[in-house]
Parts: C-alpha cells; sequence; structure tokens
C-alpha cells in the first residue's frame, strides 16, 4: 500500500516496480524470469499449496496490490470464471481486473462489493508501509494496515470464505490474530520467500462464520445523475 494518511506507507514494502529486484536471491531471479513484478508471488502461491484458499472461480478482493505481483497471478488462476478488485494508491499495469485507486482507509467496503458484483469468496492483503527498521514503529504501523483489512473481510467476505494478511510479528500480533479467530479458523504460515531477516508472516483465515454487510442497493432512476 502506498503513501497515505493513518501510516499508510508504500505497500508490499514499497512502490518499487523498478526496485523489486534490488536486493536479489533465487526469488527474485525466478520472479525476473517469470515476469511477475515482485517476489512475494512465491509467498502467495506457497500459501496457497498449503492451505487452498485461492479459488479458480469467484470474487477476490487484493488490498494494496501495486505492483501486481499477486493480482497477476490470481487473474491467471481465474481467467474468465471470476472477477479481481484490487485497491491501492497507484493501479497495476494489468489487463481482467478492476482497479480502486485509493487508500484502502479511504475506500469504503460499499464500493468493493459494488466493484465485486457480489460478495468476496477471498479477501488477500500484502500491505505494508515503508519499514524504518525501528521493529516496534514498523509493528504497530503495519497491524494498523492489517486491522483494516480485516475490517474490510469481514464486512464484503460471504460465510465460508477466506482471508489472507501480512502481519509483521510484535506485541499486536497475537491479540490481532485472536480478533481474526472471532470470524475464521485461524493459522500461521510463514512462506519459505519471507527474507530470512523478516518478521513477517502470513495470518491465513479460512471458513468465515459471520455474515457480511449487504449488497449495496443499486440506484433507483429518480437518484441517477441527469445530464443538463
Amino acid at each position: 500500500m502506498s503513501r497515505g494518511k493513518r501510516g499508510g506507507g508504500p505497500r508490499k514494502g514499497g512502490s518499487r516496480t523498478k526496485k523489486s529486484y534490488a536486493r536479489g536471491d533465487r526469488f527474485t531471479q525466478q520472479a525476473r524470469d517469470e515476469g511477475y513484478a515482485a517476489r512475494s508471488v512465491y509467498k502467495l502461491q506457497e500459501i496457497d499449496r498449503r492451505a487452498q484458499v485461492v479459488p479458480r472461480s469467484g470474487n477476490i478482493v487484493d488490498l494494496g496490490c501495486f505492483p501486481g505481483s499477486w493480482s497477476a497471478w490470481v487473474l491467471e488462476r481465474l481467467g474468465k470464471n471470476g472477477k479481481l478488485v484490487g485497491v491501492d494508491f497507484e493501479a497495476p499495469e494489468l489487463e481482467g481486473g478492476h482497479w480502486i485507486a485509493e487508500s484502502v482507509f479511504d475506500v469504503a467496503p460499499e464500493t468493493i462489493l459494488e466493484a465485486l458484483g457480489g460478495h468476496a469468496d477471498l479477501v488477500l492483503s500484502d500491505m505494508a508501509q515503508k519499514t524504518t527498521g525501528i521493529s516496534g514503529a514498523d509493528h504497530f504501523q503495519q497491524i494498523e494496515l492489517a486491522r483494516r483489512a480485516l475490517e474490510v473481510a469481514v464486512a464484503i467476505g460471504r460465510p465460508g470464505s477466506a482471508f489472507v494478511c501480512k502481519v509483521f510479528e510484535g506485541p499486536e500480533a497475537q491479540d490481532f490474530q485472536r480478533e481474526c479467530q472471532a470470524h475464521y479458523k485461524c493459522r500461521r504460515i510463514r512462506p519459505e520467500a519471507v527474507r530470512q531477516n523478516s518478521r513477517e508472516w502470513f495470518l491465513v483465515g479460512t471458513d468465515k462464520k459471520t455474515a457480511p454487510m449487504p449488497m449495496p442497493e443499486p440506484a433507483s432512476d429518480s437518484e441517477a445523475p441527469t445530464e443538463s
């Protein structure tokens, strides 16, 4: 997620389509070879291998979607059998998705539902602000993003849906997991593609227990704007 209010620094560790490969390893090289915008795609692929959360049809939301590696892989999986809505300050250069270029804090769940045309089968969040290297500060800012992602997922996810969310380990991580457990069956996964010195892991929630908000009512003819 990119710069914005309430601590929203660059998403996925930074707004860095060209800098995604700055610190090379085998995942970085593989992403370059396979045409993905960032190495983070292999985190999602491993999460799916282990938890089977990414459907081949249905409605999927990618919060903090830029530069687009997660969205690109999801679109490959969905083909014409589903819909992807991505939210971030900047839209990825991908065809096939519906992009909302705003802060996740500013986008109402109703707006996402309208774009999806139905409730979500999966909500993804790889959001992280630009890190400072101060682990406590980074943790608290990232947990704020994670909590917003959970808030959106609870509002728009259908019963039985799934939620995948990046978390930086720290004092609030356990509380955040308990908050998620009120709505999902939860487990922690730390994919191999996470850098060795990183404190990140992913909370994977499945089998959503709670009901979403109702779908927004379509605008009536009387509410539609008129041409002058």
